[in-house]
């Protein structure tokens, strides 16, 4: 799985979005992460298909990411779900299926989906997101096969450091979504005053953060000239004593619903 991908949320089907993917794979991205419930897998397959027939690459040279939403949480409604999903996106299969929200008392037969879908080799990895410690000790409790991927809310006023230590000890690989905070934290002046030191962005130090952290990230944008510079982050390495500066500004303030007390 690469370490560095391209998020789509909020991002509506057209044009738009089909250029944006495009151009990211374009410049050297090779994950795409997208969901049922953003309602825009179309135009990420039309972008995906045009991708490839203008830079020779081939399908298994990209990482495809989707996931199933609540209201389709249980076993036969998952399989259904999955196969919307790669229906919509005209893929023959996905590289990566995540459970999107722990619903209390579906996501166990969700799971059981999952995994059938992993064991015949209709997907090549499944995983979860928005898991919290809890949901991921009672998921695995019953779990044949124990997720390989967590995505969740992750950035510096959000560093689930418990989350974070769980899951390594766990193997299951943390992955941040909205690690930019939608957006929130560029005018920060801890980070502004970093990203200075490196002649960077303020949106390049946290992106490059979540890497020393083990974390993968998944900034999204819709501007090519965005996009090639988010993904600048692999020429320069931040120092410990930022890292700790970084993991200090955490308040546990979230942009996102709170994995525990959601209603949808």
């Amino acid at each position: 799985m690469p370490w560095f991908g391209l998020g789509v949320f909020k991002v509506d089907e057209g044009a738009e979005l089909v250029e944006a993917v495009k151009s990211a794979v374009k410049y050297g991205y090779r994950s795409i992460d997208t969901a049922a419930i953003y309602g825009n897998e179309r135009s990420v397959g039309q972008g995906i298909r045009e991708a490839l027939s203008e830079t020779g690459l081939t399908r298994k040279d990209l990482f495809v990411t989707s996931k199933v939403w609540n209201v389709d949480l249980g076993f036969e409604a998952t399989l259904a779900a999955y196969e919307r999903s790669l229906d919509k996106l005209g893929l023959d299969y996905l590289d990566l299926y995540l459970i999107h929200w722990p619903v209390a008392g579906k996501y166990k037969e969700a799971w059981r989906a999952l995994e059938t879908l992993y064991q015949e080799g209709r997907v090549k990895a499944i995983g979860v997101s928005n898991f919290q410690v809890h949901h991921l000790r009672d998921l695995m409790e019953d779990a044949h096969i124990h997720p390989m991927v967590n995505q969740v809310e992750f950035h510096p006023l959000l560093t689930q450091k418990e989350l974070l230590q769980f899951t390594r000890e766990q193997h299951i690989q943390l992955e941040a979504w909205s690690p930019l905070m939608q957006g929130k934290l560029l005018d920060h002046p801890i980070l502004s005053r970093i990203a200075e030191k490196y002649g960077k962005t303020v949106a390049q130090v946290i992106l490059r953060w979540d890497l020393q952290h083990g974390v993968i990230t998944i900034p999204k944008s819709t501007k090519a000239h965005r996009i090639v510079e988010n993904a600048s982050i692999f020429d320069f390495e931040l120092a410990l004593a930022e890292m700790g500066e970084i993991d200090a500004l955490n308040r546990e303030q979230r942009v996102g619903p709170d994995p525990d007390n959601f209603d949808f």
